[in-house]
């Protein structure tokens, strides 16, 4: 049951384009679980193995980069949003209004 979820968070953060992130709270809630958010993070850690889904695109609902103790060294989340035009000031994205992708917007509702 949980794969099969965590296959559908996957679905979802491939979709997150380049310079733009989003929410565990708003894939959560795209997936019709809006009470997931958890679960939707023990996705993001689980998917590290996984080179085509891009978990540094998802931070908290207040842009902070809660999994960044997750990916190997100490900056690689900083490093790679930044690496895609992202601005992040301790450990904390910048200007989240603007970039902020929320799936619900975006992508056609699921079945």
């Amino acid at each position: 049951m949980a794969g099969d979820f965590f296959e559908k968070v996957y679905e979802v953060v491939k979709q997150i384009p380049a310079g733009r992130v989003t929410s565990y709270g708003a894939i959560a809630a795209h997936l019709g679980a809006p009470r997931s958010s958890r679960a939707v993070g023990y996705a993001m850690n689980a998917s590290h193995s996984q080179t085509d889904v891009p978990a540094h695109r998802v931070v908290n609902r207040k842009g902070l980069l809660t999994g960044k103790h997750h990916f190997q060294g100490s900056n690689l989340m900083v490093q790679l949003l930044e690496s895609e035009g992202v601005r992040v000031k301790k450990d904390q994205v910048q200007d989240l209004e603007s970039i902020f992708w929320d799936p619900t917007d975006q992508l056609d509702p699921l079945e």
